[in-house]
């Protein structure tokens, strides 16, 4: 999948605080490898998130080869938008 780098940041703050915990927890990862996946560059504390970023407008395209995290992230963000 791709997504811009905006659009990618875009999603990571419409997500309520502990999302990023959330996200680690169910997917049984490192919070740190959450951050990274939306733009944090830590590897020594986190694992690489499977994407890759070419230059361009709105921050380049990020090619994401699992989209696990970006649709828990979008759930979490559709749930607290319902007040689940």
């Amino acid at each position: 999948m791709n997504i811009t780098f905006s659009e990618l940041r875009n999603i990571k703050h419409q997500m309520p605080s502990g999302s990023v915990g959330r996200i680690a927890n169910e997917l049984g990862i490192n919070e740190q490898t959450v951050r990274n996946y939306f733009g944090a560059n830590k590897f020594e504390e986190g694992s690489l998130t499977g994407k890759h970023v070419q230059p361009g407008p709105e921050g380049g395209v990020v090619s994401l080869e699992d989209t696990a995290i970006l649709e828990i992230a979008q759930r979490i963000i559709q749930e607290n938008k319902l007040g689940m």
